[in-house]
């Protein structure tokens, strides 16, 4: 989580130097303020950094947008940190796929933290898939090869390679 947060920090262009830490078992990201009481989550570090920027674009511009980068928020945080197991991997990559598989983003047609903090969550599992799985999961091989080249997103995370023409074949 804290590792997140700070590549995040970079991408939004903030100075950085925010003290993270974690609390629990769950190693759940905390930030220390300087008034008050520290955050406590994921997602309230995040969306507190992205208003910090003023990049409140990310967090969708209609409340429908809201409530869907919340949704997928709250997925990342329940699903793909809670999911250990092969088959919750599995689960994880089915559910993104069939969401994807007429969106260009996960909140639809805009780029949000939704992406950013799901492919932050994705790129440990990403990394691992074989060829054959990439391409049983296209829609979420192609939104996670898109979100990699998005300006500033990967940083110095390894570059996931996919072969390009299955990509963006149509496959119906």
């Amino acid at each position: 989580g804290a590792e997140e947060l700070e590549l995040l920090e970079r991408l939004l262009g903030l100075p950085g130097g925010n003290k993270y830490g974690v609390q629990g078992e769950r190693k759940v990201p905390v930030l220390q303020t300087n008034n008050g009481p520290g955050l406590t989550g994921l997602m309230t570090i995040a969306a507190h950094l992205v208003r910090q920027a003023r990049k409140d674009q990310l967090l969708g511009s209609t409340a429908e947008e809201k409530a869907v980068v919340q949704q997928w928020l709250e997925y990342r945080v329940t699903r793909v940190n809670g999911g250990a197991s092969k088959e919750d991997t599995r689960t994880i990559l089915k559910d993104l796929n069939m969401h994807l598989e007429d969106k260009v983003y996960l909140a639809g047609n805009i780029f949000t933290l939704a992406d950013i903090l799901m492919y932050y969550g994705l790129h440990h599992i990403m990394v691992d898939l074989t060829v054959q799985e990439k391409e049983k999961y296209l829609n979420v091989s192609r939104w996670f090869n898109h979100i990699q080249h998005y300006p500033g997103v990967r940083q110095h995370l390894p570059d996931v390679v996919f072969i390009k023409n299955r990509l963006y074949t149509n496959a119906h």
